[in-house]
């Protein structure tokens, strides 16, 4: 029997906020992957070492979480005024699939950055020493993000002193702009889409609970965690270790994605893990962070924990703390409301690594509510850059 060899396709692995990927150039993908199709689903699977029935991705890039099993292509701006296009993959860990149904927050950090490390940003356009601004095209929801990237002696800044809770080590700070995130361009709906900032969600087994269901940053379903036996100060671990309370998030999520519009049956939810996401929420509390370090009740103003392709995140995802910025912006929903309710432009929540503080600017035109901005800071690091090898049979 005869034996592809690998074939090697330039490749850079990058951290961005708290997540990490494998970031391509579109132009060196193999031909046949440059497109959406198959063969670039087959690919990305087996770069990251998917499916894995063991969970441990030791035969890919992979590290066999949600936040580590990504991959994310970038391209010269097909849209006038944009610099780059973004897009972005989600490699589900035990099943054969790749999700492209939304974009991940934290790695558009990483994209701002990448854009400049791979000459894909004018180098006019790049100062000597300073900040450039890289004017992103989300491809996933065609939305537009804009990366405030440090630079020094004309490239990318990644040293420095700013701390995010969930990255071990410091890092440079990148300040992202999410413009008009309030519509998942995907679906082309509204922010809310059932029209109300809180809903009776009727779960099959579980009962009724209050939900705020919200299509900004990524569509996201909140409960309260009162609600589901939770106080909201929980770690991955009480979490992710009880398959019981796994499957009930999972009936939850089902439940919300049908009341948004975002599957038409239950069955379709198995195809799109990424979305929407699952979130609850609690009133501001002490509790000891996954680092150890407790985080008293009077430095946040709530606490979140999310769900993200089943399973509890260690930190935030950065498109579900824009969901939380922007939800807790609007008086009456219940992010708002676990936030102490009233108007705000501004929320630091607190989560399983820590603390994120994230802005959003919410307005009401015509009785519906709209967001223009939402900003956070992140960080981006190059982790190590080269080739990825693929066995050439694989895609």
């Amino acid at each position: 029997m005869t034996h592809l060899p690998q074939v090697k396709i330039p490749a850079t692995y990058i951290r961005g906020g708290t997540s990490k990927g494998v970031f391509f150039r579109l132009q060196d993908l193999p031909e046949r992957c440059q497109l959406p199709g198959e063969a670039r689903d087959q690919l990305f699977m087996r770069v990251i070492g998917s499916p894995d029935p063991y969970a441990a991705h030791i035969d890919g890039m992979g590290g066999a979480t949600s936040s580590t099993s990504k991959c994310v292509i970038l391209s010269k701006s097909s849209q006038p005024a944009h610099d780059v296009d973004y897009l972005y993959g989600q490699v589900s860990i035990d099943k054969a699939f790749v999700d492209w149904s939304g974009n991940c927050g934290n790695l558009s950090t990483a994209a701002g950055a990448f854009a400049i490390h791979a000459g894909l940003v004018d180098p006019e356009r790049i100062p000597q020493d300073g900040t450039c601004v890289v004017r992103i095209w989300q491809a996933n929801i065609n939305k537009t993000i804009i990366a405030h990237v440090p630079v020094t002696n004309g490239q990318v800044q990644e040293t420095g002193d700013f701390e995010l809770d969930g990255v071990t080590f410091p890092s440079a700070e990148i300040v992202l702009e999410f413009i008009d995130p309030s519509d998942d361009g995907e679906e082309g709906g509204s922010m809310f889409p059932t029209g109300n900032l809180v809903d009776d969600l009727e779960v099959p087994g579980i009962g009724t609970l209050k939900a705020t269901m919200i299509t900004a940053g990524i569509p996201t379903v909140f409960v309260n965690a009162e609600d589901i036996g939770y106080t909201g100060s929980e770690l991955r671990e009480a979490i992710n270790t009880d398959a019981k309370a796994l499957e009930k998030f999972e009936q939850i999520r089902i439940a919300g994605a049908l009341r948004m519009g975002l599957i038409k049956s239950a069955e379709e939810a198995v195809t799109r893990q990424h979305t929407p996401k699952i979130a609850f929420v609690a009133g501001a509390k002490d509790y000891v962070a996954s680092s150890g370090k407790t985080i008293a009740a009077d430095e946040v103003d709530l606490l979140v924990r999310a769900l993200s392709m089943g399973k509890l995140h260690h930190a935030m995802m950065g498109t579900a703390a824009v969901a939380i910025g922007t939800a807790a912006a609007i008086p009456g929903t219940l992010v708002n409301l676990a936030a102490g309710g009233g108007e705000r432009s501004a929320v630091r929540f607190g989560h399983p690594s820590g603390t994120l503080r994230v802005g959003a600017e919410a307005i009401q035109v015509d009785g519906n509510w709209t967001v223009t901005k939402a900003i956070m800071s992140r960080s981006a690091r190059v982790l190590m850059e080269g080739w990825v090898r693929v066995p050439a049979d694989a895609f």
